[in-house]
């Protein structure tokens, strides 16, 4: 096969011992060099996204919303921004972890070149993950200063947003990571973005209390990983976060991050060992 190269599990070239995250930092060094001659581009959508939302929704629409209707003395602004921030994370994520993992796998053949060298699948999968983490924290940094420039801060604890906005992400990153390295075809990608990403956006109280929702539909919401990350965030820049939910929530998402990672780890070893 053209994608795989042969080598028995747990062995590496000229006799080295592998050395767990000490060699996935190589192949983060890989990624970080290949970013280094396309930032220009990312960093633009990932200042314009938050200033173009928090402008035309946060202050366009909320104008209307905080004449209308009682959010309990916070502005719209304030309720909304939290929760574009995980989505934001989540949209990074996504995106970091289908075409970027296909891509190296059948187009520009890294992963093949990475598995030739002392590198295992596990590092080369773990190189990635932190490539995605160290990408999470860059945007929902930029994300933050947009929100406080915009007057959506109201408590100093929105700074502990910022690690809860990079756990949102890892919770879709390592197990959607795990599932493309799988893939023969990007079709599938489509799929992910339709029918799973923009219902997420949509549907897990960004933009309105998910208690709005059909009652046969909450339960669904209160399962899917960004209701939890916007939960955390919200309740972080309110001031109403206690310890039984940043447990519930950070734990949900962590769990569900270190089941991805699991996963990766099998189907990396799977695709790239014969």
């Amino acid at each position: 096969m053209a994608d795989v190269v042969t080598r028995a599990p747990g062995t590496a070239p000229s006799g080295l011992a592998p050395s767990g995250w000490l060699l996935a930092a190589r192949q983060l060094r890989f990624w970080l060099t290949n970013y280094r001659r396309t930032w220009r581009g990312s960093i633009y959508s990932s200042v314009l996204n938050p200033v173009l939302f928090l402008g035309a929704i946060g202050l366009g629409l909320g104008s209307l919303v905080n004449a209308h209707h009682h959010l309990h003395g916070v502005s719209y602004l304030a309720f909304l921004a939290p929760g574009l921030l995980a989505a934001a994370a989540m949209e990074t994520a996504v995106g970091e972890s289908t075409y970027p993992v296909y891509g190296s796998l059948k187009w520009n053949k890294v992963y093949q070149a990475a598995v030739a060298s002392p590198l295992r699948p596990v590092d080369i999968f773990h190189g990635h993950v932190l490539f995605v983490t160290l990408r999470l924290a860059m945007n929902s940094a930029i994300f933050l200063a947009v929100a406080a420039a915009f007057g959506a801060v109201q408590s100093k604890w929105m700074i502990a947003a910022l690690p809860v906005a990079v756990l949102t992400g890892l919770a879709f990153a390592t197990p959607i990571e795990a599932w493309a390295v799988t893939r023969t075809r990007d079709t599938s990608f489509t799929m992910i973005f339709r029918f799973f990403m923009i219902p997420l956006f949509l549907f897990s109280g960004v933009f309105f209390p998910i208690t709005q929702l059909p009652g046969w539909l909450q339960p669904v919401a209160y399962l899917t990983p960004l209701w939890h990350g916007v939960s955390l965030c919200r309740a972080l820049n309110l001031g109403t976060a206690d310890l039984g939910q940043v447990a519930i929530d950070a734990g949900y998402l962590a769990a569900l991050a270190a089941a991805g990672l699991l996963a990766g780890n099998r189907t990396y070893r799977r695709r790239l060992y014969v």
